[in-house]
């Protein structure tokens, strides 16, 4: 057995376990990660917005830099975040250790309770000084104008690389002993994806919360609980896919061979 199906198969048994044992504690887990994805991308939208007053052009910079921080909080502090489980769950039940039905269940509960984690922190920060005085032309509002704007299938691809980018993370986490070196693989390769303004479920349950409870939500047409949906869903199976397939399948795949060379 390679070292990546060891770590899958133990993240994937004590995944299950959890579960099995209590669904109130992993419903908080998963509400965590959702916490810590909506502190970061508060921070960062003040940040972007702070900062364009004198240097539009560093906006995006800060506001990717500072919301990559929140994936090491949900690393750090064991949060459920439901598209890194989306990689440990598909290989699992590829390798037999869990089954599909299983999976499922779980990352749909995880996606859940990801959303509630960041309904009520969303909630929270819109109560505070700094989002009660956000302006209009907020980078919230830029940034899920765009997100709104964007096709299904501009969606859909963009879920894929984006979660692509979130389980190299992961994955650096898993393979690296240094504890410098694997915070600096989550905040690159989160970094990247954001930058791109690729599409990651949880990251957009943070953006389109933060400002679903602010006046500022009525700068954007398509902001409409059908049109929420519509993109969240399509990102979900992008992200699903992108994590699933493309890193976690591909990987397990590539450590099936008979030589002694291991990609993990």
């Amino acid at each position: 057995m390679s070292f990546f199906e060891k770590k899958i198969t133990a993240a994937c048994n004590k995944k299950e376990a959890l579960f099995d044992e209590s669904l109130g504690r992993y419903a908080l887990r998963s509400m965590f990660a959702g916490a810590y994805l909506t502190m970061s991308t508060a921070v960062g939208i003040i940040g972007a917005d702070v900062i364009s007053a004198q240097f539009p052009a560093l906006a995006r910079f800060v506001f990717t830099f500072i919301f990559a921080i929140g994936l090491c909080f949900v690393l750090i502090f064991n949060g459920e975040l439901a598209t890194s489980n989306m990689m440990y769950l598909t290989v699992g039940s590829y390798y037999k250790k869990i089954s599909w039905a299983k999976t499922t269940k779980i990352l749909l509960y995880c996606t859940f309770f990801n959303f509630v984690g960041a309904l009520i922190l969303a909630y929270l920060f819109n109560q505070s000084f700094s989002f009660m005085t956000l302006k209009d032309d907020s980078f919230v509002v830029t940034a899920v104008t765009i997100k709104l704007g964007k096709s299904d299938w501009s969606n859909f691809i963009e879920g894929i690389t984006a979660n692509m980018f979130v389980n190299m993370a992961i994955l650096g986490y898993i393979v690296l002993k240094e504890e410098s070196a694997k915070f600096f693989i989550a905040v690159s390769a989160i970094f990247m994806f954001v930058f791109l303004i690729n599409e990651h479920l949880v990251a957009n349950f943070a953006s389109f919360m933060l400002l679903a409870f602010n006046h500022a939500r009525g700068q954007v047409d398509a902001f409409n609980v059908i049109n929420v949906l519509r993109q969240w869903i399509v990102v979900f199976f992008g992200n699903w896919l992108g994590a699933g397939i493309f890193i976690g399948i591909a990987y397990a795949w590539l450590n099936q061979t008979k030589t002694a060379h291991k990609e993990g």
